[in-house]
């Protein structure tokens, strides 16, 4: 009976110890939390959940130049240093008119073309847009079509390569060589250009507005070709009303 009860004592502190090390154990297993699972939205959902009130913003602007909505054509002008985004639209047989403009809320850079990758330019010249993206990182947003044909017809004679890309106009206050325009005006942006179609859009990036008389200092550190870009852009925007 002595015996039984001096190995009871002895094994106590060891069986202890080792639920002590089992029950921690236990108690430090992490336990993994379900996976949430992120499902992209699609054009058709984010125009239901952004299109009614951006349609009733965007409205009222189109009825008072008498352009219906939406339209058959729309320009998009892009000024960097008025850092201004202008809307012109108009039907199939009707000039296009003045709708509205957005402020720029933050894009990169200084007058002069995109060139290369990294550069942190907001190209410019008359661009496509290319596709609507409704999963941006930056609320909503859509592609500008850089570079264009002749952006690579310059790098070519140049032996430039890696032009960049992914300039986009997008929601959100920050952009390192796209166009930041804050939510709501993406939401705006974004619902015209589904409506209206991206085949029937058409951008134009300018350094200045031109049609003001404004104009650009070409310096050695711009291409060889800027003025004739210029020429392009200036003839281009004269074909649009001034905003006043």
């Amino acid at each position: 009976m002595k015996k039984f009860l001096l190995i009871a004592i002895l094994a106590f502190p060891v069986i202890g110890l080792v639920s002590w090390v089992v029950w921690g154990t236990k108690q430090r297993v992490p336990v993994k939390k379900p996976v949430e699972v992120q499902v992209e939205k699609t054009v058709k959902d984010r125009l239901q959940q952004y299109g009614p009130e951006a349609r009733a913003r965007l409205k009222p602007y189109f009825e008072a130049k008498q352009v219906a909505y939406p339209p058959v054509r729309l320009t998009l002008v892009g000024l960097k240093e008025e850092k201004t985004l202008e809307l012109y639209a108009g039907g199939s047989n009707q000039k296009l008119e003045f709708i509205r403009a957005y402020p720029i809320l933050a894009a990169s850079g200084v007058a002069g073309p995109k060139l290369r990758q990294g550069d942190k330019q907001v190209p410019e010249g008359i661009y496509p847009v290319e596709w609507l993206n409704p999963n941006s990182s930056y609320h909503l947003s859509f592609r500008i079509g850089y570079p264009n044909e002749f952006d690579r017809e310059h790098a070519q004679s140049e032996s430039r390569t890696n032009l960049g890309g992914d300039i986009m106009i997008h929601g959100d206050t920050k952009s390192v060589g796209c166009l930041a325009m804050g939510d709501p005006a993406s939401e705006d942006l974004f619902v015209l250009a589904a409506d209206t179609g991206i085949t029937n859009i058409t951008i134009i990036l300018s350094p200045v507005d031109f049609r003001k008389g404004k104009t650009v200092e070409i310096t050695e550190k711009l291409p060889k070709w800027t003025p004739g870009l210029y020429e392009t852009i200036k003839a281009k925007l004269n074909e649009l009303p001034v905003n006043n």
